[in-house]
């Protein structure tokens, strides 16, 4: 008997392993499947059901529901009609809306117009907009936009994180008006009593850990938990939600072991009732979001296991609660933070199993932090996000800190909220103690900054999981030493170098703005710097991380056309994020002094590993974009122009200097605008192909239509950075550019 149990335990583990794969498999396609094979793979797989190859009917299953789900998502997006078109809507406010620099921004549910279908659930924003409450209806002017984002060598794929929240629209309003007042805000009425209360200046911080509302933080406070790798202690994360369960079911079971419990309710199934309703509890209080719900899961599930299952080992219940979040939300495998939580539960298992009682409560604790950043590390590199050096330090350090310090005080703090004095008194005190940890946070964070890898291949990756995987066996396993060189490989890889006579191009996709490297051999160039506005700044948000991606740990020369925010806003991110030797613009006055940027000597030529570099300005220029440094880059006879933001009038111009030679490829002047792109220009330069570099739908209506007809007139091939995001070419190979949305993937 306990053979065959043993065996259909197997079994079962083989199909639930098989579902999860199904579950997966969608997310790494280029193209969903037709809705015919989808109809048709569960009939297949119930005629597999029955026998010894049910596995297969599992993963057909996971596939299926996965791919039907991604479906619907895809169906719920806003139809391409009414892309950039302004409608009046009505719908309900949901979630916690956020105020950042003036702009409100929040998610608009049951959205409904008078004519069109919109999608079920909104994201946006209001410039200058008055206060909102969760659960109010409004009638809204809104600006409509289809999912979509920026699109860079391993960074942040935004259009899939809107996917992953189902959110089939974007927008900006114009102009509102509410139609009712919330009914039942008792979560923003929470926030708001939360920011109201002496908190000692860290309201923000309580009502991140209380609520999972993070708009209240700041951006340094942001980068130092970044830097630190302690972002989980302030988002409500399944250790929370564990922690408050553990003190539950601690409590009951220290009351029954000193006779303090009722002896005719059984001890256990009510530690455990009790620690599922209190993670339940503290799930609802934070919104009950994707992060919460596998928190709630995991949490449920190892009370089932400690309740009736224990028998079946720790893997049981943790492959479970994978396929239960995937059963519920298959498009969650887009979310870094299901692969981050689960490897670190797997890790703690595969590392502290049948070997926690030979070591003290200190051992245990500093190497559970260790063992999670060294198996975590792969991990992070394949999710393309930075590796935190202090991580194991401060968390050694934060978590205890915020666990058993600060969130018993803020939770009962919240409770207590109606009681005079108790409630303001608690929250007081778990302000302060969020104070200190920010500070100390801060000082790690300075000492250690976090790290961001360049792109490595997958082979990198699959040798260095491999080492990790060495590194986390016992002492005196056969091959563990070999687990070192395996991981370091991860932190010195193999790059791929330009050869000589050959320059990498790569036009960095940062909407309205504009931001290239040029990379020969041994050195690199980057022309402008990408756009700024108020706060936001993509020169530290998009072009400071590719370039890490890209390998690039110094550049030589950062050449900013001209002072305009768009062109030079991120100048001073890429400045203090990487060595800088010179900064050459056609505008000096117009940037910060710190930059100690050099004027453009119009004429002047150098050579880069046998690329040639020249550059032009116009003498007599009026403004700021006329006096944009142009610059052109030879290499093996292939010529690439970069223009800036001249005009026609500067094009006059440029069409008497040495530069107005035969040229394969022209940087758009002026993003396209209507002031630029004559036609002498292009029939002097005689290009192939274009390269233009804009945001989309933006509000100077870059490209303009006649400028796009005068390319197509000529004969040019057009790279549009808003429909192809980044674009990579090898200057001197007169090959085909690299475009960033070749690489397929079913949501673009």
């Amino acid at each position: 008997m306990p053979k065959n149990g043993t065996l259909k335990d197997g079994l079962m583990r083989t199909g639930m392993m098989a579902l999860a794969v199904g579950l997966l498999v969608p997310v790494f396609l280029p193209v969903l499947p037709p809705v015919g094979l989808m109809m048709l793979l569960p009939l297949v797989g119930l005629m597999l059901l029955p026998f010894r190859s049910y596995p297969l009917a599992f993963l057909l299953f996971g596939f299926t529901w996965a791919c039907v789900s991604a479906q619907w998502a895809l169906n719920d997006r806003l139809p391409e009609a009414l892309d950039g078109e302004t409608r009046w809507v009505e719908g309900r406010v949901v979630g916690l809306p956020q105020t950042s620099e003036g702009v409100v921004r929040f998610e608009l549910a049951d959205a409904r117009s008078r004519h069109e279908k919109l999608p079920s659930l909104m994201r946006l924003a209001w410039y200058a907009g008055p206060p909102l409450n969760s659960g109010e209806r409004w009638r809204l002017a809104v600006k409509l936009r289809r999912p979509g984002g920026l699109l860079n060598p391993d960074a942040f794929d935004y259009e899939a994180w809107l996917l992953a929240q189902r959110i089939g629209a974007t927008g900006t309003i114009k102009d509102g008006q509410r139609l009712a007042e919330a009914n039942w805000a008792w979560r923003d009425s929470i926030r708001q009593r939360l920011m109201a209360v002496d908190a000692q200046g860290r309201g923000g911080a309580l009502a991140a850990l209380v609520l999972g509302d993070g708009s209240g933080l700041s951006r340094e406070d942001w980068q130092i938990l970044q830097e630190t790798g302690t972002v989980h202690l302030l988002v409500i994360s399944g250790q929370h939600i564990g922690m408050l369960a553990a003190v539950i079911y601690l409590l009951v079971a220290g009351l029954a072991r000193y006779g303090w419990w009722p002896l005719r309710w059984p001890w256990l199934p009510w530690a455990c009732g009790l620690a599922f309703a209190a993670a339940l509890g503290y799930g609802l209080l934070a919104g009950f979001d994707v992060p919460v719900q596998r928190a709630c899961v995991m949490v449920g599930l190892m009370l089932l296991w400690r309740l009736r299952f224990r028998h079946l080992g720790a893997w049981w219940p943790l492959l479970l609660a994978f396929d239960a979040l995937l059963l519920l939300d298959p498009l969650a495998s887009l979310r870094p933070g299901l692969w981050l939580s689960f490897a670190a539960v797997g890790i703690l298992i595969f590392t502290f199993g049948g070997r926690l009682g030979a070591w003290k409560w200190w051992q245990t604790w500093t190497r559970a932090q260790w063992l999670i950043a060294l198996g975590l590390c792969p991990v992070l590199l394949a999710l393309s996000l930075p590796i935190s050096v202090s991580g194991p330090l401060a968390n050694l350090l934060a978590v205890p800190w915020v666990s058993l310090l600060v969130l018993p005080p803020a939770l009962l703090g919240t409770l207590l909220l109606p009681v005079p004095y108790v409630g303001a008194g608690l929250l007081w005190l778990a302000g302060g103690l969020i104070d200190w940890l920010f500070r100390g946070l801060s000082l790690i964070a300075g000492a250690w900054p976090a790290w961001i890898s360049p792109s490595l291949p997958w082979w990198v990756l699959l040798l260095g999981s491999l080492g990790a995987l060495l590194l986390l066996l016992p002492r005196g396993v056969p091959l563990r030493p070999l687990g070192w060189p395996l991981l370091l490989i991860l932190l010195a890889p193999p790059r791929e170098r330009v050869a000589d006579g050959l320059a990498d191009v790569w036009q960095l996709d940062v909407g309205q703005g504009l931001a290239i490297l040029i990379r020969t051999r041994h050195h690199a160039l980057l022309y402008d710097a990408g756009p700024r506005f108020g706060d936001f700044d993509l020169g530290e948000r998009v072009v400071l991380p590719a370039l890490h991606k890209l390998g690039v740990n110094r550049i030589d020369l950062m050449l900013l056309s001209h002072a305009d925010a768009d062109h030079a806003g991120g100048a001073l991110a890429v400045s203090r994020g990487l060595k800088v030797t010179r900064v050459i613009s056609g505008d000096p006055p117009g940037l910060p002094a710190i930059l100690r940027a050099e004027a453009c000597e119009s004429g002047r030529q150098w050579q880069w590993d046998g690329v040639r570099f020249q550059l032009w300005q116009w003498s007599a220029a009026h403004d700021s974009n006329q006096r944009s440094c142009v610059l052109q880059i030879e290499a093996n006879g292939e010529r690439l122009l970069l223009t800036g933001d001249i005009d026609t009038a500067a094009e006059r111009v440029l069409l008497e200097s040495p530069l107005a030679l035969p040229t394969h490829w022209l940087q758009a002047p002026h993003h396209g605008s209507r002031s630029s792109s004559s036609m002498a220009l292009l029939r002097a330069l005689r290009p192939h192909s274009v390269l233009i570099s804009r945001g989309q739908g933006n509000s100077f209506g870059h490209p303009h239509p006649l400028v796009l007809a005068r390319y197509r007139q000529q004969g040019l091939r057009i790279y549009d950075s808003a429909q192809h995001g980044a674009i990579q070419l090898r200057l001197g190979s007169f090959q085909a550019p690299r475009l960033m949305r070749q690489q397929r993937r079913f949501w673009r």
